[in-house]
């Protein structure tokens, strides 16, 4: 089964953490044994392969909130511009060097997708070894935007590849007010919204508090989506978003990808004194077949892992290694009566369906 991923840090983990994720996951932990919260990685590009994780939405990641904290929220909007600049030149230095290809319209993705499906038939005929699969495709996403120096500069982003922004992260955005927060759209969050919808870009409400999140639909007209979100009917917490909130994505034909955090899967988790067993991949279908029994069908459920986004393997489902184990999904979404077709959906056909209509 192809699968699309909505959401990996890979550039903060590569630069920030400076993991190489051309070596495999295991080569990653041995290398980070003994250091302080390392050694519990569960992404790298040969695991991604090994998992057929076709396409996934990769971010820049560098917040400006006036609250400086190492190596992700910076000192000055000009500090993380520098610091997302660095992080988009990393994924252009990937797609020189190794099988990666960057997406960025209709043409691209079906190219992209095409290669993959024959390479899956291929494979399924002909017994021989295949250890050579296609590029691995990112799409770029920005994860806050505080690293856009103002709203006129969203044009350059967009030229060099960005596709998909979320206005805010934790704590007060620059443009939004972010989980934790209670603040809405700032003075520069409205017209930074009028630029992405004139220029196409697709708004993530993902970690909008929720003055800012329906503040956003109310000045942005576009598609949307969450592509790391779970349900607070679940797990109560304003990271997650409510019954209310989700039947407004459904409304735009939106896409939730399900998050493997393990605090935004169980309520009450705290690492290290809640057993690793209380949470599995069943739990992250648990919030999977929730948006779809609230959306009647499964259209708009699909996968945004944010595994490796600040923890590792101690605070993601105990069944899961590496990210290889999201094949697993596919036993369990059967198990609980889903159709091939539904499937198929959850695991990549949502989010392309989502690429096509917002690219076209």
């Amino acid at each position: 089964m192809l699968i699309i991923d909505a959401h990996l840090d890979l550039s903060m983990n590569a630069l920030q953490g400076n993991r190489d994720l051309l070596s495999s996951a295991y080569t990653i932990r041995t290398q980070e044994s003994g250091m302080p919260g390392k050694g519990q990685g569960t992404v790298a590009l040969p695991e991604m392969r090994q998992g057929r994780i076709a396409l996934s939405f990769v971010t820049l990641f560098a917040r400006s909130t006036g609250r400086p904290s190492p190596h992700s929220d910076f000192a000055s909007p000009t500090q993380s511009y520098g610091i997302a600049q660095g992080q988009l030149a990393y994924y252009r230095a990937l797609e020189e060097t190794v099988p990666v290809r960057i997406i960025t319209d209709s043409e691209n993705l079906d190219s992209h997708i095409d290669d993959w499906r024959t390479w899956e038939n291929e494979k399924a005929h002909d017994t021989s070894d295949h250890n050579h699969t296609p590029p691995l495709g990112f799409v770029i996403s920005m994860e806050g935007a505080d690293p856009i120096l103002h709203p006129s500069q969203l044009e350059v982003w967009v030229n060099s590849g960005v596709r998909l922004i979320g206005l805010t992260h934790y704590g007060p955005g620059r443009y939004a007010g972010g989980t934790g927060t209670e603040i809405g759209l700032t003075e520069l969050g409205q017209p930074l919204l009028a630029e992405m919808e004139r220029l196409g870009v697709t708004l993530d409400l993902t970690h909008s508090s929720d003055q800012a999140f329906w503040q956003s639909l109310e000045h942005y007209s576009g598609l949307v989506l969450a592509s790391h979100n779970n349900c607070r009917a679940l797990v109560q917490h304003q990271r997650q978003f409510s019954d209310a909130q989700l039947r407004a994505i459904f409304e735009r034909d939106g896409v939730i990808g399900a998050a493997f955090d393990a605090w935004m899967l169980h309520p009450g988790w705290v690492t290290g004194e809640t057993p690793h067993e209380a949470v599995t991949l069943n739990t992250v279908v648990d919030h999977i077949d929730y948006i779809c029994q609230l959306a009647g069908n499964s259209r708009h459920a699909a996968i945004g892992t944010d595994l490796d986004g600040g923890y590792g393997r101690e605070q993601s489902p105990s069944d899961l290694d590496t990210i290889a184990d999201l094949q697993k999904l596919v036993g369990l979404l059967e198990t609980r009566g889903y159709s091939d077709d539904d499937i198929a959906a959850i695991m990549h056909g949502n989010w392309l369906r989502f690429l096509r209509e917002a690219w076209t």
